[in-house]
């Protein structure tokens, strides 16, 4: 029985009277009741995140990016179930929000700086290392799943750009919690070769920056790669990785559109879209900041907001992840890895030499 004030009634089935109540004693709105849903993971990203961030600030060499999908990995099976549903937001939608503002680190008129030669390198690198890393996996009998990922990862942007083509494939969390795992694993060895390499070969600041932004995998390690020759090295060699990002709305398109000729995306009963709202944004963000009008303190500001997101995704990511999974990869997952690393520093070292480089 009813305990509020009646608004009215009406009959029901069988002559039934069915009594109305104030909206007071109404089923709270939706809203509420989602906001309530997602707060406990949403609680937990942000921890993780602060987390990952600092561990970065006391190991610099580790990414916030790193730190948070490991720490995700390594306390995902302790978390409470009422969390599930916010890290699969933060997870989500942090994520897309992260490539949209990833879209303002790059305008068309410093790619156009680069030079014809040096924009032909980026791309003949980035669809040879990719299209290769895929051939590599299934000669070797790596899934498909990790293919896809290590390919992205290695020959675009890393673990961002690993966490993005997941967005639109929405495979196994393990495969790419893997991928991201050997991008860390090989990008890290990068930093201490390719200088080293560099040095062997007799290169020049510019072409050692130029070969970093065009084979290193992560931003970090690109700039960690090229510091031993100095400043100007380091500015070209982000300016080219970024232009390697570029290549990420493109092909991450290409792989939607593919899945879409076969069908529905698997486990959700739908087509993928054929092409992602948040791919649209990242372009327009891009095309915002090389109208100049974007001051570069918001820049700046828009650079620790995207680590920001792509940390708190990633968190959320590893935590769905569960490490026996992730190790039965075993061997076939870093001979891979070194394959891939092999064929985007060979394949952009060629590159260099018949454009001529910077």
């Amino acid at each position: 029985m009813t305990s509020g004030p009646i608004t009215g009634y009406r009959e029901g089935p069988a002559g039934a009277i069915v009594v109305g109540v104030t909206a007071t004693e109404r089923p709270p709105a939706r809203p509420a009741r989602r906001a309530r849903t997602l707060l406990p993971g949403l609680l937990l990203t942000a921890t993780g995140t602060a987390v990952a961030f600092a561990v970065h600030d006391l190991v610099p060499v580790v990414s916030a990016l790193t730190a948070a999908v490991v720490l995700g990995v390594c306390t995902g099976r302790f978390l409470p179930r009422a969390a599930r549903p916010g890290l699969s937001w933060a997870t989500r939608t942090l994520l897309r929000l992260g490539v949209v503002l990833l879209g303002l680190q790059l305008g068309l008129g410093e790619v156009l700086g680069l030079g014809a030669g040096t924009v032909a390198a980026v791309v003949g690198t980035v669809l040879v290392a990719f299209l290769g890393t895929l051939a590599v996996g299934r000669w070797i009998g790596v899934s498909p799943g990790l293919t896809l990922m290590v390919a992205t990862g290695f020959s675009v942007c890393g673990a961002s750009a690993i966490a993005a083509m997941d967005s639109v494939t929405e495979g196994d969390r393990e495969d790419v919690a893997t991928g991201i795992t050997l991008v860390t694993l090989y990008g890290s060895a990068a930093i201490a070769l390719v200088p080293l390499l560099a040095s062997w070969l007799g290169m020049g600041p510019a072409h050692l920056g130029a070969w970093a932004g065009l084979s290193v995998h992560e931003v970090a390690q690109v700039v960690a790669a090229a510091s031993p020759a100095g400043a100007a090295a380091v500015a070209t060699a982000i300016v080219i990785k970024l232009t390697r990002v570029l290549m990420l709305a493109p092909m991450v398109a290409a792989v939607s559109i593919v899945r879409r000729r076969r069908g529905t995306a698997p486990g959700t009963g739908r087509r993928p879209p054929l092409v992602p709202l948040f791919l649209l944004g990242f372009l327009t963000m891009m095309a915002v900041r090389s109208t100049g009008a974007v001051p570069e303190p918001v820049v700046s500001a828009t650079t620790t907001a995207t680590t920001l997101l792509f940390a708190a995704a990633l968190f959320g990511l590893g935590s769905a992840v569960r490490v026996g999974t992730l190790l039965r990869t075993g061997r076939r997952g870093l001979l891979l890895g070194a394959a891939s690393t092999v064929l985007v520093g060979a394949v952009g070292l060629g590159a260099l030499a018949v454009t001529g480089g910077p």
